[in-house]
C-alpha cells in the first residue's frame, strides 16, 4: 500500500455524466516566430531528429527520455500560489512533473521558449526520504539508502521513523539537457479539478531547459499515474486531439482538448482503431506500439521486424509522442515510402531540391496544375489497425521564393531516422504529432492499448464543454 505521504488527497468538481477533466492544449509553434517557412521547417525537422536520437546511449549509460520540449503546452495553478499559472510542455515521452523555481538559473538557454516565470515556493511541502515518490525520483534507490543521504539517524532509518527527513535533490536528464531539483506536494489546480498533495520537481538549475514538463508518459510521478493513485476512471485513460493548423495560428481558432477520464463519444463519428501498447524494459515511459506497413497509394511496403515488437533490450516499436513535430522512421521504410511517393508525383511534378536543403525535408515538389497526391495509410499491428492520414497531415503546401517571384511547393512530412543497423538502445520509429492532427488519440492505459479516431478537434472541444455546463 503506497506511503500516506504519496496517496493523493482531491476533490474532484466533475460532470457526472461523463466523468471527465477536459484541459485546453495550446500550440506554441507559429509562423510568425521564424524568419521564412523554410526556416520554421528546418528548425522543426532538425529538432525532431534530435528528438529522436539523443535519447540513444551506449549499453553502459542511463537511459534517457527523450528530448524535453514540445509543440503544446498546459496550464496550472499550485493551491499555494493560486494566482500565478504555470504553463508546461505537456510531453507522453517522459514520466515526471517539474517546473523553474525562483531563483532560476539556466545554462546554454539564450533564444529558447520560456513558457512561464519562475515561482518562489513560499508554502509548499518537501517530500519525505521515505516517500515513494522519492525513490521514484532517485532511479528506484531504496528509501534506506535516501534517507542515510539526507542524514535521518540509523535507529530511526531502522523503524522508517524519517518522515522529518526530506528527499535529497535528485538529477535528471533529456537527451539534450538536465536539471537538478527537489520534490515538493502542493495542491494542484486545473480546470474543474482540485487535487491535493500533488508531487513534482522544482528546479533551480537547468541545462538547455527553460521551461518545465508536465510528464505523460508510464511512470509513478507522471501526472496520470497520481491522478489514478486515487481515481483509476481519470488516470487509466486520457486523449488529445490536435487541432490542424499547418503553423498557421490564426487558423487555430480553439485550443487542442487534453481529456483525463472516458466520455460518451457515440456521437462524434468514427470509431477509434486500437492497436496494442508494448512494454520497453529500457525505456519505460514510452507509449510503445507496433507497426507492420505503410501503405502509400494501393501499395502496402512491409515494415521491418523491429518495428513490429520491441525486444528485451528496449529495442523497436513506434513511440506515439506528443513531443516530437515529424514522424521518424527506419532507413529502409524510409526509403520505400519516398521512392513510391515520388515514383507517384515525381513523373508529374518537378522536385524542388533547394527547398529540401532549406528545410530538411524531402522530397519537395514545385506544385504545377492540379496535384493529385497518394493516400498514406498507417497499418498497425492488430486486427484492421489502420488509421488513413488526411494529406495534410504528411504533405505539406506552402510558398517559395521572394516577393517578385513566388512558386507553390509541398514536401513529404516524414523523416529518416537513420540506418536500421544504427537504431539500437531505443524505439526504431516515432510517430509525431503533425500526423496525429485531426485525430482523437487515446492511452488507453487499463486495457494498454492506443486508439486513434478522425475528429474535428474544434467541434470536439465546443461539444464536451456544452456537455460540462
Amino acid at each position: 500500500m503506497p506511503s500516506p505521504l504519496f496517496l493523493l488527497c482531491f476533490m474532484l468538481c466533475i460532470s457526472h455524466a461523463h466523468q471527465i477533466i477536459l484541459l485546453p492544449l495550446r500550440h506554441s509553434i507559429s509562423k510568425t516566430q521564424f524568419n521564412s517557412t523554410h526556416h520554421l521547417l528546418k528548425t522543426t525537422s532538425t529538432r525532431s531528429v534530435a528528438r529522436f536520437h539523443r535519447h540513444r546511449q551506449s549499453q553502459n549509460s542511463v537511459s534517457l527520455p527523450l528530448s524535453s520540449g514540445s509543440d503544446y503546452t498546459l496550464s496550472f495553478n499550485l493551491g499555494s500560489h493560486p494566482s500565478q499559472s504555470i504553463t508546461l510542455y505537456m510531453d507522453t515521452g517522459s514520466d515526471l512533473v517539474w517546473f523553474p523555481c525562483a531563483p532560476f538559473q539556466c545554462i546554454l538557454c539564450e533564444g529558447k521558449f520560456n513558457a512561464t516565470t519562475p515561482l518562489k515556493l513560499t508554502r509548499s511541502h518537501r517530500v519525505s526520504c521515505q516517500s515513494p515518490a522519492c525513490s521514484a525520483a532517485h532511479s528506484s534507490m531504496s528509501s534506506h539508502d535516501l534517507c542515510a543521504i539526507a542524514r535521518c539517524p540509523l535507529d530511526n532509518i531502522e523503524t522508517f521513523d524519517c518522515s522529518s527527513a526530506t528527499c535529497p535533490p535528485f538529477y535528471y536528464a533529456y537527451g539534450d539537457g538536465s536539471f537538478i531539483a527537489r520534490l515538493y506536494r502542493d495542491s494542484l489546480s486545473m480546470s474543474s479539478l482540485f487535487l491535493k498533495n500533488f508531487t513534482f520537481g522544482c528546479a533551480h538549475t537547468a541545462l538547455g531547459e527553460p521551461t518545465g514538463v508536465a510528464g505523460f508518459g508510464w511512470g509513478l510521478l507522471s501526472l496520470p499515474a497520481q491522478l489514478a493513485t486515487l481515481s483509476p476512471n481519470l488516470g487509466n485513460r486520457f486523449s488529445y486531439c490536435l487541432v490542424s493548423h499547418s503553423f498557421d495560428e490564426q487558423r487555430v481558432r480553439k485550443p487542442s482538448p487534453l481529456i483525463l477520464g472516458r466520455y460518451d463519444d457515440s456521437g462524434e463519428g468514427s470509431e477509434f482503431v486500437y492497436t496494442s501498447m508494448l512494454r520497453n524494459p529500457k525505456h519505460p515511459y514510452f507509449y510503445c506500439v507496433g507497426l507492420s506497413g505503410i501503405s502509400v497509394g494501393k501499395k502496402t511496403i512491409l515494415a521491418p521486424e523491429m518495428l513490429r515488437r520491441v525486444n528485451g533490450r528496449g529495442d523497436g516499436g513506434v513511440v506515439v509522442d506528443s513531443g516530437t513535430t515529424f514522424t521518424m522512421l527506419p532507413a529502409s521504410l524510409y526509403n520505400s515510402v519516398v521512392s513510391e511517393f515520388d515514383r507517384r508525383v515525381g513523373r508529374v511534378q518537378k522536385r524542388a531540391s533547394k527547398v529540401e536543403e532549406k528545410t530538411g525535408l524531402e522530397p519537395c515538389y514545385f506544385l504545377e496544375g492540379l496535384v493529385e497526391v497518394p493516400t498514406v495509410t498507417w497499418h498497425f499491428v492488430g486486427n484492421d489497425s489502420n488509421v488513413v492520414l488526411p494529406r495534410g497531415n504528411y504533405f505539406y503546401e506552402f510558398l517559395d521564393g521572394d516577393d517578385g517571384v513566388r512558386r507553390k511547393v509541398g514536401c513529404l512530412m516524414m523523416m529518416n531516422g537513420g540506418d536500421d543497423s544504427e537504431l539500437s538502445g531505443g524505439p526504431g520509429a516515432t510517430l509525431g504529432n503533425y500526423q496525429q492532427q485531426g485525430f482523437e488519440v487515446v492511452y488507453d492505459l487499463e486495457n494498454q492499448r492506443v486508439g486513434f479516431a478522425k475528429r474535428e478537434c474544434a467541434s470536439l472541444w465546443d461539444n464536451l464543454n456544452r456537455h460540462k455546463s
